[in-house]
């Protein structure tokens, strides 16, 4: 039996996330992402299907050593017409060592007698026997009673038999599935409270939910509230059609709002963001900046009066504390932006809002292309009012606007110099008759007074340009080697001026080591905003390294 406070997690981005459309995770990808889960301190870490592919048999072989999770298996009930000793898939799930094993059975009658076209008695059968062969082999077993919410709105009698014939059998978790993920809340907390009525108590229920109604996190906390005391889900909500229950958002509301224990200790609970952005890195996903506790802009403060209130007390516009989850408050600067945000904005970087000079605006704007006199500028706050009315957007853009600010402090050392450049592109047919296009691009750059000429050649202009004048630093600045170009944005800031609308190009950069920062630049040729953004970005990370001039 376990605590009434203690809640079970159990993480099954291996095996249902991997049937997120456009994710093929290798062996070695699930063991990275497994060590993550065990350092956060998952209870139960679902590696695969045994048996079902070479990816899985790969990763059950050679599992990475568990200090806190349990690694589990996953399979399904025995077949129809077999016995449990003579089915090879319940065999498979017994070949390597693990902690636990889950298997999957029908408790809809409609799947019963449609999908598998079988007899309900003999589906019962399946589900006990199966529990109960493996329950000799293995240190724990579990039964995901597949639709089972469906199941029990429709015959709520044989859906209970299912569960029961799983419960009896010895198993230690029976999981409430909602497997088409259609249920609401109070769904769930109805047919919940009448399972455990019925027999099956709490402390051996999981609930299990897909997103297809935005509800899948809601549904698993209304299931804990109703006395389930084990929750699946996946880390960053992934998994098939709309996705699992994110256990992202879940872990932190049991922990944080609700009061329950689990298997990860507070200390740890600051590694939430880390984990969450190792599965994009996995992937080579983008981070989700909306999503709650770690995003980016979970805790990001826009609006003037939110500043001015966060400053005061953070609990005026913030839930929890950034720092419980590894998470960090942000004060975004924009033309929305009122004289709070910026001060609060520079006081994050160390910097006095009356250290930065007039005279030293002047001269970092003078150095811009833009439309107004920079003799007008009154202060910061207004310059960045002005620049966002040009089409800057600080607001995504941090790495740009702290370059800006310490530039006009004369922080920011001059690393190099663009003299000139010139990009050609030429549309030629290959070997094979098809049509290419190469872009390239020949760069004059002044570094340490010394000029040098250097040509590149790429898919396209930008990409042509970034090549040469990366040859170039590269010489002086090896560790600009480890710059990765993330994501490249466009924007047309201006559209009723047509093809000579200004464009706004966000360039988002990562060192390889997890650092993120974010370029802008803006013109209204797309190539002289792209290049300004580019050279923003090698100029943040040869700051941020320390690096003289």
């Amino acid at each position: 039996m376990t605590s009434s406070n203690r809640v079970y997690i159990y993480d099954t981005t291996l095996r249902d996330g991997a049937q997120t459309q456009g994710v093929d995770f290798s062996a070695a990808d699930k063991a990275k992402i497994a060590r993550e889960l065990d350092s956060l301190g998952i209870d139960y870490v679902e590696g695969g299907w045994p048996g079902a592919n070479p990816t899985d048999d790969s990763f059950f072989s050679a599992p990475p050593a568990f200090s806190k999770s349990k690694l589990c298996a996953f399979g399904m009930t025995r077949r129809a017409g077999r016995s449990a000793d003579n089915d090879p898939g319940l065999a498979a799930l017994t070949q390597h060592p693990v902690g636990a094993v889950t298997m999957v059975g029908k408790s809809w009658d409609f799947q019963v007698t449609v999908a598998l076209g079988i007899e309900l008695d003999e589906n019962l059968r399946m589900i006990g026997e199966s529990v109960a062969h493996l329950k000799k082999k293995v240190p724990e077993v579990m039964y995901d009673a597949e639709h089972f919410f469906d199941g029990y709105k429709a015959n709520p009698d044989y859906a209970l038999k299912a569960l029961k014939a799983a419960y009896e059998n010895g198993a230690r978790w029976c999981v409430l599935c909602d497997t088409n993920g259609g249920s609401l809340p109070h769904d769930i907390t109805r047919i919940v409270g009448e399972v455990i009525a019925a027999g099956i108590p709490g402390e051996n229920l999981g609930i299990h939910c897909h997103n297809d109604t935005e509800a899948a996190v809601a549904n698993s906390l209304a299931a804990v509230a109703a006395g389930v005391r084990q929750v699946q889900g996946t880390i960053n909500g992934l998994g098939e059609r709309c996705g699992n229950a994110n256990l992202v958002s879940i872990i932190p509301n049991l922990m944080l709002k609700m009061g329950f224990e689990t298997g990860i200790a507070p200390e740890n609970l600051k590694n939430l963001v880390r984990v969450s952005r190792a599965l994009d890195e996995v992937l080579d996903r983008k981070p989700n900046r909306s999503q709650p506790y770690v995003g980016a802009s979970a805790f990001a403060h826009k609006g003037g009066l939110h500043v001015s209130a966060v400053a005061k007390d953070p609990s005026c516009y913030e839930h929890v504390d950034p720092a419980s989850v590894g998470n960090v408050r942000q004060i975004v600067v924009s033309d929305q932006a009122g004289r709070s945000n910026i001060v609060a904005r520079m006081a994050d970087l160390g910097i006095d809002m009356a250290s930065v000079k007039k005279d030293a605006l002047i001269k970092v704007v003078e150095q811009m292309q833009v439309e107004f006199d920079p003799r007008d500028v009154a202060d910061l706050v207004d310059l960045i009012k002005r620049l966002e009315h040009e089409g800057y957007a600080y607001d995504t853009a941090a790495a740009s606007f702290e370059l800006l600010v310490r530039r006009a402090l004369g922080e920011v050392p001059e690393y190099f110099r663009l003299e000139r450049y010139r990009v050609i592109d030429e549309r030629r047919r290959n070997a094979v008759g098809h049509w290419v296009t190469l872009s390239e691009a020949t760069v004059k750059v002044e570094v340490g007074g010394q000029a040098y000429i250097q040509v590149g050649e790429g898919d396209g202009p930008v990409h042509a340009f970034d090549t040469a004048i990366r040859q170039v630093l590269t010489g002086p600045y090896p560790q600009l080697q480890a710059l990765e170009l993330a994501d490249y944005r466009v924007r047309i800031v201006e559209s009723t001026a047509g093809t000579s609308a200004r464009t706004r190009v966000t360039v988002e950069s990562t060192d390889g080591q997890g650092h993120r920062w974010t370029t802008v630049g803006v013109h209204s040729n797309v190539l002289e905003a792209s290049l300004e953004a580019l050279q923003d970005s090698i100029a943040y990370m040869l700051f941020r390294f320390g690096e003289k001039a």
